[in-house]
């Protein structure tokens, strides 16, 4: 046991003061080398030495530790050493050392999604980079998660007790893997189906996706939940189970080039070839048209009106948006100024004026049928003025 007294043991203070001093210049020896050839290094590859940023500085947190360990391991005789020094500086270089690990398992998918980046590729076509980033970013998730979960359990199986009930709950493995599965279903089936979605290629970073009714763009997608960023700048939050169990449409599937219509209601009187040739004319004058595909159709011709159909193809669904807004927006000016004879008119209406008319003359007629000759002429001449005016 340790001598507890108040004497101060000024030799005793004086070795673990110079342990400690030596520890130090020899961290700051070693991060100094490592430092001169990460420089070196970055001469070559210009960003290197930025990148290393957090995985340097917690390296050197993890030497120190280390350093101050083996100093005062050193300097104390073994009676001033108790057990729980031990292992609280084991715990700490445990956490210190997943700490750094992480910083460098990080780094490493980091890099890799730097080839892959989906802004950088040229187009909008960028289906094979964005299916790399969702998969890598679920592979970095499941290490993150994987090193914690095992330094965790290194703590504390450096407990005695840790040791027993771990022995203890592996004996015991069928029970608890069924309580933890019956407690941790949904929690389990969404961590499987994020996995599912990353690596089955049915949903992707940034992919434009119709789900719960909502248009946005997939922003990020975790372990567990999907975020969608709706066209309003709102985030959809949806479990990944919804994408898995649930229908939903995938605008950049295959590709991000996709097809869209133009609806127009106008009079019998419309001449098709002029709406196509003003048609082809706005196209031409606008770069958010690819030039895949373009027409006029009558797609409808009843109720007294003829609707039109313009197809238009863009590249993604963001351009094919604004695209169809233009065509509709110039279209109606034509028709506006240009073609104002096709504009729609409700003949139907016009008909049942005339139906009241016929019915309100000859309500006059049978009111007057018993009164004088005159008076009947005068009453339909009346009859007739009306109707000549309504006309």
């Amino acid at each position: 046991m340790p001598n507890w007294s108040l004497d101060i043991h000024w030799p005793l203070l004086a070795d673990v003061g110079i342990a400690l001093l030596i520890a130090l210049v020899a961290v700051v020896l070693v991060v100094a080398v490592i430092s001169l050839i990460v420089r070196l290094v970055a001469r070559r590859w210009v960003g290197v030495y930025a990148t290393f940023g957090p995985s340097r500085r917690r390296f050197r947190i993890l030497l120190l530790i280390l350093a101050v360990w083996i100093a005062l391991a050193v300097a104390l005789p073994e009676e001033y050493w108790l057990d729980v020094y031990t292992r609280v500086f084991v715990i700490v270089t445990i956490a210190a050392g997943a700490w750094f690990i992480s910083a460098v398992v990080r780094l490493l998918f980091d890099r890799i999604l730097l080839r892959y980046d989906a802004s950088a590729v040229t187009g909008p076509d960028n289906r094979v980079a964005r299916r790399a980033q969702t998969q890598i970013t679920i592979l970095r998730r499941l290490a993150a998660a994987l090193i914690v979960i095992l330094a965790v359990a290194a703590i504390l199986l450096t407990f005695p007790g840790a040791q027993a009930a771990g022995a203890s709950l592996l004996a015991s493995a069928g029970l608890v893997s069924v309580v933890a599965g019956l407690a941790a279903q949904s929690s389990l089936a969404n961590l499987f189906a994020g996995m599912q979605l990353a690596f089955s290629d049915a949903l992707r970073i940034d992919d434009v996706v119709i789900a719960e009714g909502e248009y946005g763009r997939v922003e990020e997608i975790t372990l567990t939940y999907v975020v969608v960023n709706t066209w309003d700048q709102r985030r959809l939050v949806l479990p990944s189970t919804y994408f898995t169990t649930t229908p939903f449409q995938n605008w950049t599937r295959a590709s991000s080039e996709l097809l869209g219509t133009v609806y127009l209601d106008v009079d019998w009187t419309v001449s098709p070839a002029a709406v196509r040739h003003e048609l082809d004319r706005i196209l031409e004058e606008t770069e958010m048209w690819d030039g895949r595909s373009s027409g006029v159709i009558v797609t409808d011709a009843t109720g007294g009106f003829v609707q039109i159909r313009a197809l238009v193809s863009a590249a993604d669904a963001g351009t094919l948006w604004d695209l169809r807004c233009l065509v509709r927006e110039k279209l109606v000016q034509w028709v506006h100024d240009q073609q104002p004879e096709i504009l729609p008119r409700s003949r139907v209406t016009s008909r049942n004026q005339s139906i009241e008319r016929a019915e309100s003359r000859r309500a006059l007629v049978d009111g007057v049928e018993h009164a004088d000759e005159d008076d009947a002429a005068s009453a339909l001449a009346a009859g007739d003025g009306i109707g000549t005016a309504d006309s």
